[in-house]
């Protein structure tokens, strides 16, 4: 079942990508798929700010990794990865970035995921962000894993 919430303007987007932070495991990787200005970053910045806020590290300004490809963050005694791969133009390009010694080493966060091709984890959750109204839609695929949809059924209504 693929699950879907509409999210209201730019802050309410940003406050659902810090929700996340209650869910996820240091070892998850979120794939954002939508067009620009459809609200990935926007997403990412919440979890991320959420993160060093509950780190100790305070409120920061998260910029998008367009021009380095990934960021990294504390995130306790682990890390926040942030790719941004509108750049890449061929999924091997990602282990010029360290992509595949992080996997399964801590949360990442991949804007453009479908650059990855195969390379995408299969175990990953994939996050759709349309333009919808005012606000954007957010909705996963389908079918979800167990485990992903038992995680996610507080944050979608379920």
């Amino acid at each position: 079942m693929a699950l879907r919430k509409y999210l209201e303007n730019e802050a309410a987007t940003f406050a659902f990508g810090a929700s996340f932070l209650d869910i996820v495991n240091k070892d998850d990787v979120i794939a954002l798929y939508g067009n620009l200005g459809a609200g990935k970053s926007v997403f990412a910045r919440g979890l991320i700010n959420h993160a060093l806020i509950a780190g100790g590290h305070g409120e920061q300004d998260i910029p998008s990794p367009t021009f380095t490809l990934v960021q990294t963050y504390p995130w306790g005694a682990d890390e926040i990865w942030h790719f941004d791969l509108w750049r890449i133009e061929h999924p091997d390009e990602v282990l010029e970035l360290g992509f595949f010694d992080a996997l399964g080493k801590c949360l990442m966060l991949i804007e453009w995921a479908e650059r990855l091709g195969d390379a995408l984890p299969k175990e990953a959750l994939s996050l759709y962000l349309t333009p919808h109204g005012e606000g954007r839609m957010i909705s996963t695929s389908s079918p979800l894993e167990s485990a992903w949809e038992s995680r996610l059924a507080p944050l979608f209504d379920i």
